[in-house]
């Protein structure tokens, strides 16, 4: 299976917080999540944890890459870029990846994450969907020690959201 490509100084095990979250579905296809992954103004139909999305660089609500865009998650006010945007095609999975960080922090504790997805088509009509997250910064540390790991759980559900919202449209 195919894996998250990190970037410099993000690497898992290296910062002070990581989250994985995986999913594998089957009568699914990438391009039918990636759908409801690129277009932001469907997020909050499917994620309770993410609001306020806007766009700086670009109209949105779709991302593409090098757009800057910004939301709240985790009630964290996140200005982000996207560095990774490779839709699904035929034997390739679909990544997308942006580097984010807390609006308006003290640059000594400012919050920093690099947080990736991976759409991979799997032999018999499944699915997997991976998204993974590292972060660096002290609202990191915190969250890191934190029980139930908020992180791990906001993620799954998102991830389970994407595959029930792709699922939902596909019946219809």
């Amino acid at each position: 299976m195919n894996e998250i490509i990190w970037p410099e100084g993000y690497l898992p095990g290296m910062t002070d917080n990581f989250v994985s979250n995986e999913i594998i579905i089957a009568d699914l296809s990438a391009a039918q999540v990636w759908k409801f992954l690129y277009d932001t103004s469907k997020w909050e139909s499917y994620y309770s944890n993410v609001a306020d999305i806007r766009f700086h660089n670009v109209t949105g609500p779709e991302l593409s890459q090098g757009a800057h865009f910004r939301f709240t998650t985790f009630e964290f006010p996140i200005e982000a870029e996207v560095l990774e945007y490779d839709p699904p095609a035929d034997g390739k999975p679909a990544r997308l990846a942006w580097h984010g960080w807390e609006e308006g922090s003290e640059e000594d504790s400012e919050l920093q994450v690099h947080h990736a997805w991976l759409l991979e088509d799997l032999p018999g009509g499944r699915v997997r969907i991976l998204t993974q997250e590292t972060q660096k910064g002290k609202a990191a540390q915190e969250m890191a020690v934190t029980k139930p790991n908020p992180m791990l759980n906001g993620h799954q559900e998102w991830i389970v959201g994407l595959a029930e919202a792709a699922s939902q449209q596909k019946r219809f």
